[in-house]
C-alpha cells in the first residue's frame, strides 16, 4: 500500500515536471491545463491554510509540487497568477514556525524565483524576508533566509547600484538598531552590514551610520558586532579584493585543451564559460577604480561619537561588559582619537590605574594609550602617563620583558608626540641600553635613535650622534613646537624643478658646443615640453633669475666652460641671503609662477617613484629611522609591537628548537638521511632500483672474475677501452641521444 501512494506520488510529480517544460514552450497551447493545475493549487492553499499542523505527509507533497509549477511559469500568466505572490506572503508570515521543512524552503525558494523573473521586485521580497528573519527560532530557516537576502541584494547591485533599494534596506537596518537598543535584534543589522560592506555593495556613509548606531548600543553582542566592523571591515574588504583578483583563467590554455581532448557539448560549455568570465574581468580591469573610504573616515561627527562611546561603555561604572569587549571598544576610541586628531581629555587621566605590570592585558592598554596620541594633545596631559609606565614597568628591579614592553610603550608614545618626555627621564631611560639583556637593550636603543631624529636637545651629547649634533650646529635641526604643523605644498615638486634646471642647462651646453651661441635667440625656458601654452605670463623673460655668461662677439668660439647655474651665481646686492627664505623661494618658484601641463605631471609622479626607490636602496639606519618618524597613523599599534623587544634575544628551549627543526618535514619514526627517505618512497611506490644499486647487491664472487679480467689487461687494450667509452659517450650513448 505504501509502495503504490510512492509511486503515485513520483507520478505526479513527473507530470507536473513534463508540464512545466510543455508550457514553458508553448504557454498558448498549454493554458487549458495551467488553468487545471492552478485551481488544484487554490483548493489545496486553502485547505492548507485552515489547518497547517494536521495536513498529511502526502497533502504536503502535492502542494510542495504545485507551489514549484506555478512559481515557474508564473510570469507567462500574469493575469491569473496575480495573487500568488500575496498567497506565499500570507502562507510565510502566519505560518513559518509550523510549516513542514521542505515546504518552508520552496515557499522561500518560489518567493525569490519570481523576484528574479521580475514578478515582484526586491523591496517587496526583502520586507517580507527581513521580519521572519529577526523573529523565528529556527536556525535553518535564519541561514536559508540570510543567504537569500544577501543573495537579493547582490544580484540587484551587480550591473548598476541600486540606490532606491540600498536607501530602504538602510533605513530598515537603522530603524531596527535604534528602536530598541536592549534588544539582540540588531545583531542581524550588524551581519548584513558588514558582508555586504566586505562585498563592496556598500561603500558609502549609510552602513557606517548603521554600524555607529550599534556601537552605541546597550546589548554586548550588537556593540561587539559593530566595534569589529569599524577595526576590522576595511580589512576584510581588501583581502576578499585580493582573492576575487586571484581567479584569473588562462584563455590559451583553455583553448588549447578544446582542441586536444574530445569534443563535446560539456567541454564546450565549459570554455565559453570560462571565456565570458575572462571577458568580465577585463571590463572590471578597464572600469574606473571605486573610491573605497576607509570606514573610520566616513564617520560623521567623529569628535561626538567618540566622545559618547568613551562616556557609555568605558566610563560608566554600571557598564558590566567583559574585559576583552572593553579593549575592544577602547580601541576603536583610541584608533578615533589618533586617526582624527580629536580631544578627549579625560580618556587620559582614564589609563592611569590600567598601567601597571599586574592588570591582565596590560601591552594592549599600552597600546591603545599610543593609538590616543598625537601631535594635538597636550604634553601635561602625557607626562603623568609616561612617568607612571617608566616607574611602575622600568626598573631594575622589573623582569627584563617587563622594562622592554615599557621602554617600547614609551617610544611609541614619543613618536606621535615628543614633547612629552623630560630631559631627565629620558637620561635614565637611554642608559638601560647597558642592560644585559637583548631586548631591553634594543628598546633604549630604539628610544635613543627616536630622539636624535625629533629632539635631540634632550639627549647628552654623547648620546646625540654625528647627525644630530650637526644638524644643531648649523641650525638645520630645530625643535617642534606644540601644534605646529608641516607647510603643505606639492610632493616632490622640488625634484621636477631640478630636473627642469638640467634640461635647460643641458641644452644650452648643446647648443654652445655646436657653435650657435652670438646672437641666436636661445629659448631659456624650453624644458623637451610644449607647454608655451601654460606658462603664466610675466614682464621678466628670465624667470629663472640666474647668470648666463654669453658673448656678444659672433667670432668667438664655443664656451670653453660649463654655463652658470642658479647654483653657481653670487648672490644679487640687496638680496635676502637667509638659507629659509632662499630655500622657500626655491622650491615654490616653479608652484607660483607657471601651471603644470599633463606632461609635468607624469614627469613629476616618475621622479617620485625614482626617489622614492633611492630611500628603499639606502642604508638600514635610514630606513629603520623613517620607519620610526614616518609611521602610518592608518595603522592601528597591537599589541606585539609593544611586546616584540621583549621576545628578541630570548633563549628557546629544547622543545621549541625541536618543533622548528620538524616543522615543513614529513613525518617519520626514526631519523633516515635524505637518499634513504628517497628510497623507501621509491620501494613504497613499486620503482626499480639503478643499476649502480644492483651492482652494490651482487655477490662478489659473481663480480670477481671481471675485476681479475680489468686488472690483467694491458696497457693497449685499456688505452682502446677508454677511447671507446669517450666517443660512445659523446654518441650519446647506448640509445644515441646525442645523434
Amino acid at each position: 500500500m505504501v509502495k503504490r501512494k510512492v509511486a503515485a506520488l513520483e507520478k505526479v510529480e513527473a507530470d507536473l515536471v513534463s508540464l512545466q517544460y510543455k508550457i514553458r514552450r508553448d504557454p498558448q497551447s498549454y493554458a487549458q491545463e495551467f488553468y487545471d493545475q492552478w485551481l488544484s493549487y487554490d483548493a489545496q492553499r486553502q485547505i492548507f491554510v485552515s489547518a497547517p499542523t494536521t495536513a498529511s505527509l502526502d497533502d504536503v507533497k502535492k502542494f510542495h509540487d504545485l507551489v514549484d509549477l506555478v512559481a515557474h511559469v508564473a510570469d507567462l500568466y500574469p493575469e491569473l497568477t496575480a495573487p500568488y505572490p500575496d498567497h506565499l506572503k500570507e502562507l510565510l508570515n502566519r505560518h513559518h514556525a509550523v510549516l513542514n521543512s521542505e515546504l518552508r524552503g520552496k515557499v522561500v525558494g518560489s518567493l525569490v524565483l519570481i523576484r528574479r523573473k521580475e514578478v515582484i521586485d526586491s523591496t517587496s521580497l526583502l520586507t517580507t524576508l527581513f521580519p521572519i528573519l529577526i523573529s523565528t527560532p529556527s536556525k535553518t530557516l535564519r541561514t536559508l533566509l540570510y543567504g537569500k537576502i544577501i543573495s537579493d541584494l547582490r544580484e540587484s547591485n551587480s550591473r548598476t547600484t541600486n540606490h532606491r533599494l540600498n536607501k530602504t534596506i538602510q533605513t530598515v537596518l537603522y530603524n531596527l538598531v535604534t528602536s530598541d537598543r536592549t534588544s539582540t535584534k540588531g545583531m542581524w543589522a550588524t551581519r548584513i552590514t558588514r558582508e555586504l560592506w566586505r562585498r563592496q555593495i556598500w561603500v558609502d556613509a549609510k552602513p557606517c551610520d548603521v554600524m555607529k548606531e550599534a556601537c552605541l548600543s546597550d546589548n554586548e553582542k550588537v556593540v561587539v558586532g559593530g566595534v569589529r566592523f569599524f577595526l576590522g571591515g576595511d580589512k576584510e574588504r581588501e583581502e576578499a579584493e585580493d582573492d576575487s583578483s586571484d581567479e584569473e583563467i588562462d584563455v590559451r590554455r583553455v583553448k588549447h585543451v578544446g582542441t586536444i581532448n574530445k569534443k563535446t557539448k560539456k567541454r564546450r560549455k565549459a570554455m565559453d564559460k570560462a571565456i565570458s568570465k575572462v571577458k568580465k574581468q577585463e571590463h572590471k580591469k578597464k572600469a574606473p577604480h571605486p573610491l573605497n573610504f576607509s570606514a573610520l573616515h566616513l564617520i560623521h561627527d567623529p569628535q561626538g561619537f567618540a566622545e559618547k562611546l568613551f562616556q557609555k561603555h568605558l566610563q560608566n561604572t554600571k557598564n558590566k561588559f567583559t574585559l576583552e569587549n572593553k579593549l575592544l571598544v577602547l580601541q576603536l576610541v583610541t584608533r578615533l582619537v589618533g586617526l582624527h586628531k580629536l580631544t578627549i581629555i579625560s580618556l587620559y587621566s582614564w589609563f592611569v590605574r590600567y598601567l601597571t605590570p599586574k592588570q591582565e592585558s596590560v601591552t594592549s592598554f599600552l597600546a591603545s594609550l599610543a593609538q590616543a596620541t598625537h601631535n594635538l594633545v597636550p604634553p601635561d596631559a602625557l607626562e603623568p602617563l609616561v612617568i607612571k609606565i617608566a616607574n611602575e614597568f622600568v626598573s631594575e628591579a622589573s623582569a627584563t620583558e617587563v622594562a622592554a614592553a615599557g621602554i617600547n610603550a614609551i617610544r611609541e608614545v614619543a613618536i606621535r608626540q615628543p614633547l612629552c618626555m623630560s630631559e631627565t627621564l629620558l637620561q635614565d631611560l637611554v642608559l638601560y641600553q647597558r642592560s644585559k639583556d637583548k631586548g631591553v637593550v634594543m628598546a633604549a636603543k630604539g628610544l635613543q635613535s627616536l630622539y636624535r631624529e625629533v629632539y635631540p636637545q634632550l639627549l647628552q651629547k654623547k648620546y646625540r650622534g654625528k647627525e644630530a649634533t650637526m644638524g644643531l650646529r648649523s641650525g638645520e635641526t630645530k625643535q617642534r613646537k606644540f601644534g605646529e604643523e608641516d607647510v603643505g605644498g606639492i610632493e616632490g615638486i622640488e625634484l621636477l624643478e631640478q630636473w627642469k634646471e638640467e634640461q635647460k642647462t643641458a641644452k644650452l651646453a648643446a647648443m654652445f658646443a655646436e657653435g650657435e651661441g652670438g646672437e641666436a635667440k636661445i629659448d631659456v625656458d624650453d624644458d623637451g615640453f610644449d607647454s608655451d601654452e601654460w606658462e603664466v605670463g610675466s614682464e621678466e623673460t628670465d624667470s629663472s633669475g640666474g647668470w648666463i655668461n654669453v658673448s656678444d662677439d659672433e667670432d668667438d668660439g664655443p664656451a670653453t666652460k660649463r654655463p652658470r647655474t642658479d647654483s653657481d651665481a653670487p648672490p644679487l646686492v640687496g638680496e635676502d641671503n637667509g638659507n629659509a627664505i632662499s630655500e622657500a623661494n626655491r622650491i615654490s618658484k616653479l608652484a607660483t609662477t607657471s601651471i603644470l601641463t599633463p606632461a609635468d605631471l607624469l614627469k613629476l609622479q616618475e621622479l617620485r617613484r625614482e626617489a622614492n626607490v633611492e630611500k628603499l636602496l639606502g642604508s638600514k639606519t635610514a630606513k629603520r629611522k623613517k620607519e620610526l618618524i614616518q609611521r602610518h597613523i592608518d595603522e592601528g599599534v597591537t599589541a606585539d609591537d609593544i611586546e616584540m623587544p621583549a621576545n628578541i634575544g630570548k633563549k628557546s628551549t629544547k622543545e621549541e628548537r625541536l618543533a622548528m627543526a620538524k616543522d615543513g618535514k614529513p613525518l617519520r619514526e626514526e631519523h633516515k638521511s635524505t637518499q634513504a627517505i628517497r628510497k623507501s618512497k621509491k620501494e613504497a611506490l613499486g620503482k626499480s632500483s639503478t643499476n649502480k644499486e644492483k651492482a652494490r647487491k651482487k655477490n662478489f664472487l659473481m663480480t670477481i672474475g671481471k675485476a681479475r679480467a680489468k686488472n690483467k689487461r694491458s696497457l693497449t687494450d685499456t688505452q682502446k677501452s677508454l677511447k671507446a667509452h669517450v666517443a660512445k659517450a659523446k654518441s650519446g650513448g647506448r640509445r644515441k641521444n646525442g645523434a
